[in-house]
């Protein structure tokens, strides 16, 4: 991780920046709001220590509440993905995989796994944001179709990055 440090901290920046300028901007009728900023936290190493990778989540999912003003929500989310990480990474991918420390994109893990390990983490992670956000169960359907149509944008959007990012 340290020699990709500064691969990271670009990373970041760039992610939170296409979040807060961009993609923030998109609403389609309201229901459909692309948070692809989670990147971030899925393309770590899977040897990152848990209280970095807390850390890192936290700072990440801040910063984006700062931008939105909204108090905390994004960061409950993304503490909350950080810390199922590993358990879903163990879920959908192979120790040997994991113990080398191998970055999970979709090279490394292959497309079937990758796919599972981000529509896993892209549900649970919409799935607390949206809810915390409305904290109240009385629009729960419409909650819950915001919730589902966000989360199929956003994992279109994070596999087609990772095949303009990783193509062979």
């Amino acid at each position: 991780m340290i020699k990709d440090f500064g691969k990271y901290v670009i990373m970041f920046i760039v992610l939170v920046l296409v979040q807060v300028l961009i993609l923030d901007n998109i609403q389609f009728s309201g229901l459909v709001n692309p948070y692809i900023y989670i990147l971030f936290i899925l393309l770590l190493p899977f040897t990152i220590p848990g209280y970095f990778l807390l850390g890192l989540s936290f700072l990440l999912g801040i910063s984006i509440d700062i931008f939105n003003n909204t108090p905390g929500v994004h960061a409950g989310a993304t503490v909350l993905l950080g810390f199922l990480r590993p358990g879903v990474a163990q879920l959908i991918s192979s120790r040997e995989i994991i113990e080398k420390g191998n970055t999970p994109n979709m090279r490394q893990l292959g497309f079937a796994s990758f796919i599972k390990y981000t529509v896993i983490s892209v549900l649970v992670h919409h799935l607390f944001l949206f809810y915390a956000e409305t904290f109240s169960f009385s629009d729960f359907f419409e909650t819950f179709l915001r919730y589902i149509l966000s989360s199929v944008f956003s994992i279109v959007i994070i596999l087609a990055s990772q095949f303009i990012v990783f193509k062979n």
